[in-house]
């Protein structure tokens, strides 16, 4: 039982806030608009960039942990940081790298278990 008293309750509260109010957007957005599933996908991963590109992302995750870096938001962020990283010891061609070496583990991870959910699940064309 001593494991319980170790866990930052506060934190967890503040991940669970900030994760659950970025999937209230999404379904909000997927409920009131007709934008497609994808179109929103992209929204989240690029407002993250730009958040992450101009530094307000990182108190976000300082802030909220786990409930900050899961969603995509947080992937956009990833991609941005590490593009910046990589441009400041690589110079233009960073740009290009950067955004992928840093996120190259939740990629992999993506694709993996994307690739496992495929042989698991029965996939039926929309009509």
């Amino acid at each position: 039982m001593d494991f319980l008293q170790s866990i930052d309750w506060m934190q967890l509260l503040r991940c669970f806030a900030v994760g659950g109010l970025i999937c209230i957007i999404g379904q909000i957005l997927i409920d009131k608009t007709k934008l497609t599933p994808a179109r929103i996908l992209v929204t989240f991963v690029t407002v993250g960039a730009i958040l992450g590109g101009l530094g307000i992302y990182k108190y976000i995750i300082d802030f909220a942990g786990a409930g900050a870096t899961v969603p995509l938001t947080g992937f956009g962020a990833n991609l941005a940081k590490g593009a910046i990283e990589e441009v400041q010891k690589s110079g233009l061609l960073g740009a290009f790298i950067g955004g992928v070496k840093a996120s190259s583990g939740g990629i992999a991870a993506a694709v993996f278990f994307g690739y496992i959910a495929s042989l698991i699940a029965k996939p039926k064309i929309k009509k």
